[in-house]
C-alpha cells in the first residue's frame, strides 16, 4: 500500500468506513467555511463598496421607488453572503447521524464477532465497543465545530445587513451635507 494511504488505513481500522465518510463531510464543511471567510473578506467587501457608490451616484434617494431599489440591492448582496448557509446546516446535521450509523454498524460487528467465537471475552468486547463509539465522538465533534461556525456566520450576516442599511443612509447624508 502506498505510504500516503497509510493514515486512511489506520482511520478505517480505528473506526470503520463511516469514519472516512465523516472525514470527507468534515472536509467539505470546512472548505465551505473557508470559502465563506474568503468571500466575506474580499469579494463581499468590494461588492458592498460598489453598491454604496452606485447608491450615492443616484439622483433620487427619497422616493418610494428609490427606497425599493435600495432594498432590492441590499437583499441581493446579503443573499449572496447567505447562499451556502443551508448546505452548511445540512452538513452539520449530517455529522452526528453518520456517527450514530458508525456506532451501530460497529456494535453489530462486535456482537457478530462475539457470536462467532462463542466465548464471552470481556476484553474483546470492550475493545470493540470503544472502536464502535469513535464515529459518534468524531461526528459530534465535527458537528459542534460546524455549529459554531454556522452560528457565527449567521451573526455576521445579520450584522452586515444592518450595517449595509446604515452605510447607505449615511452615504446619502454625507453627500447632501
Amino acid at each position: 500500500m502506498p505510504l500516503w494511504l497509510e493514515p486512511l488505513e489506520r482511520l478505517v481500522e480505528a473506526g470503520g468506513v463511516i469514519l472516512v465518510v465523516i472525514a470527507a463531510v468534515a472536509m467539505v464543511l470546512f472548505s465551505l467555511a473557508l470559502e465563506r471567510v474568503w468571500y466575506f473578506r474580499i469579494t463581499y467587501r468590494r461588492a458592498r463598496r460598489a453598491l454604496v457608490r452606485r447608491w450615492v451616484l443616484r439622483q433620487d434617494h427619497l422616493s418610494w421607488s428609490a427606497r425599493t431599489l435600495r432594498e432590492v440591492w441590499t437583499r441581493e448582496l446579503i443573499a449572496r453572503l447567505r447562499r451556502p448557509l443551508p448546505w452548511l446546516k445540512l452538513l452539520v446535521a449530517l455529522c452526528p447521524l453518520l456517527g450514530l450509523l458508525g456506532t451501530v454498524t460497529g456494535m453489530i460487528t462486535v456482537f457478530d464477532g462475539l457470536a462467532m467465537s462463542e466465548t464471552s471475552q470481556a476484553r474483546a468486547m470492550a475493545d470493540g465497543v470503544a472502536r464502535a463509539t469513535l464515529p459518534t465522538l468524531t461526528g459530534m465533534a465535527v458537528a459542534a465545530v460546524g455549529m459554531l461556525f454556522t452560528s457565527r456566520l449567521e451573526h455576521i450576516i445579520r450584522r452586515e445587513d444592518q450595517r449595509l442599511h446604515d452605510r447607505l443612509a449615511r452615504a446619502v447624508e454625507d453627500t447632501d451635507a
